[in-house]
């Protein structure tokens, strides 16, 4: 046998070539069982997956699907330390920073998210993204002025960003700002034209204006885009009471009552997912 081997140049593997070569076996099979699981929805098997090609080998590009596996869990803290981790190895990496800032807001932790968003724009301050989350984690510590700052320097960045406006424009309204609110959910109207989040912001706008009639027909706006929207046929109801209408105020007060019952019964609230998938809109940092 030992001929052979010498003869055509064969070389018996050593036992840690071959326990090695195992590894890198095992440690392929779990991370792209970990992916097929990861996109088919099954989160809690990927996260298994991941943790244990972990143990063979540390790998960024795991770390980094193990963090969407989390977030779809329901694990943010866990989710936010493996991007740590994966900040830590690239410090220059902007959208790590970014993908921070949108679990920290998931989180509702206002200050990571400032600190994540503070670290990205030492990077690229010209980021229209991290400005934006910027000016979030500034309204979750209840900082309107810089917030407004903020969303207007994305805006400069971004002329077409549509979520900064309506962000601006909910925030400038909340401050009594009224006219540069009613500029924000005017441009956003003239952009968005069947957008109920935009109509909606128009219809508060107006109402907080004193011009209800005029509220009162945005609102209907709304309600012709999402005849589900319960906060429309709460606040036309509203309105309709305060204008002299009482019998169709009530009956939209009626009706959003049912609407916001019939919504909890069937878990049709905001779940995470959803709300992860617009936080982040499906931001990648290590670009996979």
């Amino acid at each position: 046998m030992n001929f052979f081997k010498a003869l055509f140049g064969g070389k018996e593997e050593k036992p840690e070539e071959k326990k090695k070569a195992e590894e890198e076996k095992n440690f392929d099979v779990l991370k792209y069982d970990g992916v097929r699981a990861l996109r088919s929805g099954q989160a809690d098997y990927a996260i298994r997956c991941f943790i244990h090609a972990l143990g063979i080998k540390d790998d960024l590009e795991v770390r980094d699907y193990l963090s969407q596996a989390c977030i779809r869990a329901d694990m943010l803290p866990e989710a936010y330390e493996q991007l740590l981790k994966i900040a830590e190895a690239q410090p220059e990496n902007q959208q790590v920073f970014v993908r921070m800032a949108n679990v920290a807001y998931l989180m509702e932790d206002y200050t990571a998210m400032a600190d994540a968003c503070e670290k990205a724009l030492l990077i690229d301050n010209g980021n229209a993204e991290a400005t934006f989350l910027y000016a979030k984690a500034c309204i979750g510590h209840g900082d309107t002025t810089n917030a407004v700052a903020m969303l207007t320097k994305a805006i400069t960045l971004k002329p077409d960003y549509g979520e900064a406006y309506l962000l601006r424009g909910e925030t400038r309204l909340k401050r009594g700002d009224t006219s540069d609110a009613d500029e924000d959910a005017a441009y956003l109207v003239s952009k968005y034209p069947e957008s109920e989040d935009a109509l909606l912001l128009k219809a508060r706008v107006e109402m907080a204006k004193g011009e209800t009639g005029e509220a009162i027909a945005y609102y209907g706006k709304v309600i012709d885009a999402n005849p589900f929207n319960a906060e429309a046929y709460r606040e036309r109801g509203e309105a309709r009471i305060a204008a002299g209408d009482e019998t169709n105020g009530k009956d939209d007060l009626k009706h959003a009552d049912e609407l916001t019952v019939n919504q909890d019964d069937n878990g049709n609230g905001e779940d995470l997912e959803k709300k992860v998938n617009d936080a982040y809109k499906n931001v990648n940092p290590l670009g996979l």
